[in-house]
């Protein structure tokens, strides 16, 4: 079942019956809308380079990176160029094939054939030998719908896959992350010098397709030329500029919110349902997508919870199902259930 067809289900099963609890929500800007911080009035010049350093220093990475810190509109507009580089390169590409269907889209709309890995129930490598070409895989850390951010375990095969062959990289997708600095496994990551970093106001600040960051390595610079040929509008960049010098507690503020809203939802779920999400999705700080090995028509037949099926996110042999915590009646004057 796609995004919009789920979206078409999910409002008919709940007006048919309103004693059904919505654990289906996805839209984190609607629920979250008040604390999106306004745009700045004034018409003041901001420079990519600026606003690169800042976001360095934000996140204690160094500031001699910003060379490499290639301003973008958000994740989405950077893997975009990413992929189109890719494909000049004649890259092979490994994709998440339970994250994100957007990946997909981009990847095939820049001429690539991705392979695909699975993240649900846990994150499982690819295990092809490698080639003579360039090979990427894309990770999100953390990663959603698994709600979590990868362990030490699954870092260091990370970095074993790296190792066995010079000609592999890896594509960080950050979005998801709400501390500063990130968190300790991907610090872990960049430190191999084999990993692209991909990080945006999205998330964190609520202002989709806006402002992001690419962290190149050294070996990227047909693709630092592309970024840079492609970059936000003065708008745009005026307000990165405000979000991260005026407004840099909302993140803070947005996983506090985000919290709280976790708890109402594990305060209505039955016990049994409420057992079977993992104890490292449940506690993720900022996290509100949480996966339970139970199918989703299990879920609303036997406990009244309307749940998101895997396939929603893309293709998965997993027989289990997503949980969120953003419908109105896990927020802050909970609603009457529909």
């Amino acid at each position: 079942m796609r995004f919009g067809e789920f979206q078409e289900f999910r409002q008919r099963r709940l007006s048919a019956s309103s004693s059904l609890l919505d654990a289906a929500e996805t839209n984190v800007y609607r629920a979250l809308a008040p604390m999106r911080p306004e745009p700045p009035t004034d018409a003041t010049t901001v420079h990519r380079c600026d606003l690169a350093r800042a976001w360095l220093r934000r996140y204690a990475l160094p500031e001699e990176w910003s060379g490499h810190a290639m301003v973008s509109r958000g994740v989405r507009h950077g893997l975009g160029a990413v992929f189109h580089w890719l494909r000049s390169v004649q890259a092979r590409l490994w994709l998440p094939g339970d994250v994100y269907p957007v990946y997909f889209e981009l990847a095939r709309a820049a001429g690539l054939a991705p392979a695909s890995y699975p993240t649900l129930p846990a994150p499982a490598l690819p295990r092809s030998p490698a080639d003579h070409r360039p090979e990427y895989l894309l990770l999100a850390n953390p990663s959603k719908p698994l709600g979590r951010y990868l362990s030490d375990a699954e870092c260091a095969s990370v970095i074993s896959w790296l190792r066995q062959s010079p000609h592999r990289r890896l594509l960080i997708d950050s979005v998801y992350d709400l501390g500063a600095p990130f968190a300790a496994g991907t610090r872990r990551l960049l430190d191999t010098g084999r990993a692209v970093l991909l990080h945006s106001v999205t998330k964190g600040w609520l202002w989709p397709r806006t402002f992001g960051v690419v962290l190149l390595g050294p070996a990227h610079t047909g693709l630092a030329e592309a970024l840079r040929a492609d970059p936000p509008t003065s708008a745009q960049l005026r307000l990165a500029d405000r979000l991260l010098t005026e407004h840099g507690d909302v993140p803070r503020q947005v996983s506090g919110e985000l919290a709280a809203r976790a708890e109402r939802l594990f305060e209505r779920l039955p016990d049994e349902v409420r057992a079977a999400i993992p104890t490292a999705s449940r506690t993720c700080p900022g996290n509100y997508f949480f996966p339970v090995a139970i199918p989703a028509e299990t879920l609303r037949r036997e406990y009244g919870v309307l749940a998101i099926p895997v396939g929603v996110f893309g293709e998965s042999s997993w027989s289990g199902s997503i949980l969120t915590s953003l419908a109105d009646a896990f927020g802050p004057t909970p609603a009457a259930t529909r």
